[in-house]
């Protein structure tokens, strides 16, 4: 058990959220307090300083404007470059997964991302909305991912990084893959919220941010039962 917290940072949740992408910090907080790591979650508004010292870093859903706003006062802060270079985790979904590439499209307007990741996002001929599934990057060693999507966005990876999922349900990125990671950056459309419906996933970013190379395993009967019952749904559709 770690003696020292393990900080969770929730950035900007009165402009990035607007799909209840909160439950990915509630979720990620219980299974770690759940295996006896103490546990700090900091919702940091953007009007205040981004601390640089933080384990995990969550950005949510939004909508246009808050999204520009939110990637001119990250970039203007400059915190979140300086807790990635040195080795914090970074989870963002939806808007706050297109935050970490390198531009994306807001109202009409090119905007500059984060540049974290190798990747664009610009908007595609429909709107994304409906279930979202994928089979996960092998080198991950997670199950299937399940998740809601609903965006208006394209997204075109580059070499620097890998898809998330490749995908069997839905949109994602483009139809083919889903979601983009690098090292401990990774984001994703799926909502649910994500961690919620994928807690293989949340362990993931757990073990990441502990070093810890397996943890204790937990009763996930519940989201086993929701995933399955997602996963029908989308074979029935399908049909």
């Amino acid at each position: 058990m770690s003696t020292e917290n393990l900080r969770i940072v929730w950035i900007y949740p009165d402009l990035l959220s607007t799909y209840g992408d909160r439950g990915n910090a509630l979720i990620l907080a219980r299974r770690a307090q759940r295996r006896g790591f103490p546990v700090e979650v900091l919702e940091v508004r953007s009007d205040q300083r981004l601390p640089t010292t933080a384990d995990i870093y969550l950005i949510g859903g939004g909508e246009d404007g808050p999204q520009a706003l939110g990637a001119q006062r990250l970039l203007a802060d400059g915190g979140l470059h300086r807790a990635v270079a040195q080795g914090s985790v970074v989870f963002g979904v939806c808007a706050g997964y297109q935050l970490l590439g390198t531009s994306f499209f807001a109202k009409g307007t090119q905007y500059q991302g984060l540049e974290l990741l190798d990747f664009s996002s610009d908007r595609g001929p429909s709107r994304a909305v409906g279930e979202l599934a994928g089979d996960i990057d092998a080198r991950l060693g997670l199950p299937p991912l399940t998740g809601f999507e609903n965006h208006g966005g394209r997204t075109h990876l580059g070499p620097g990084v890998s898809p998330l999922a490749r995908v069997t349900a839905g949109v994602g990125n483009d139809g083919a893959t889903e979601g983009a990671w690098r090292g401990k950056l990774l984001g994703t459309y799926s909502h649910g919220p994500a961690l919620a419906r994928n807690p293989a996933l949340a362990d993931l970013l757990l073990r990441w941010a502990t070093g810890a190379q397996h943890l204790p395993p937990l009763d996930d009967t519940w989201a086993d039962r929701l995933r399955a019952e997602r996963r029908t749904a989308v074979a029935t559709s399908r049909a």
